[in-house]
């Protein structure tokens, strides 16, 4: 598993602003660069149409060629900085991230949904933690995660409904991929409060998350501890995350 879920083209839009969007989201949170043929056959395009429109790109500054093919540039990097929600949440939530690091050792992350996704926000790790797939900007499916099944379980019915219409699929044997089994997941999240995955997304790789809840009462965020399932005790950690979750909570409904 590299992190990402499947390319989902769909239909090959038809504006050329369109296209250009589908060329910079075809590259993962894990691709260095791709070459041309790899950007043609995730993004549906034709290649000579492909190329036309990342030499558009390139004479923008948002793709930067390379040897083996394209490259995203630093400019997006800093048009994504001025996004106000995801930097005031990052900001907000980076010292109770770090709190919960320096108390356990292990990978904290700070998540929100993005479509069907878990899109991480951020992440706090050090050289204790378990190395692990994630990585700020990547995003795993939301039902194989332990924040994503927090959007999941106190979200709208409808967005469920997307998720199990997108298809559940196995990235480990314990993936739950039925969807009477993934209901009853999520009814046990919405009694504890919080969310677990047992080697769902990763094999030997635990979560516990706990909500991130805005003045409306819905759920904004998630923060989660990841970890190796050997030496993770998810139900002896519920209190610190939960702790830290509320009083980010508290911070950004003022």
């Amino acid at each position: 598993m590299n992190g990402e879920p499947e390319r989902r083209t769909g239909p090959v839009p038809k504006s050329v602003l369109a296209r250009g969007l589908r060329l910079l989201d075809a590259f993962g949170s894990g691709d260095a660069e791709l070459t041309l043929a790899q950007l043609a056959a995730r993004t549906g395009l034709p290649k000579p149409t492909a190329h036309r429109l990342l030499g558009e790109l390139v004479r923008w500054g948002g793709v930067e060629r390379t040897a083996g093919g394209y490259r995203l540039s630093m400019r997006l990097f800093v048009l994504g900085q001025r996004a106000p929600r995801p930097r005031g949440l990052r900001e907000a939530a980076l010292p109770y991230l770090e709190d919960l690091y320096e108390a356990t050792h292990e990978n904290i992350h700070l998540a929100v949904l993005d479509g069907v996704d878990t899109l991480f926000l951020e992440k706090v790790t050090g050289r204790r933690a378990m190395p692990i797939v994630s990585r700020v900007g990547g995003r795993l499916p939301a039902y194989c995660t332990a924040t994503g099944k927090l959007f999941l379980a106190l979200g709208p019915a409808d967005r469920l409904r997307q998720v199990l219409a997108a298809g559940l699929a196995h990235y480990t044997p314990r993936t739950i991929v039925m969807p009477g089994l993934l209901r009853r997941e999520l009814d046990r999240t919405l009694e504890r409060g919080y969310a677990l995955n047992r080697e769902e997304s990763e094999a030997g790789v635990s979560a516990i998350a706990a909500p991130i809840i805005d003045a409306d009462g819905g759920v904004t965020a998630a923060i989660s501890i990841t970890g190796s399932s050997r030496r993770l005790d998810l139900e002896r950690l519920a209190p610190a995350v939960r702790t830290a979750a509320r009083a980010l909570s508290r911070e950004l409904a003022r």
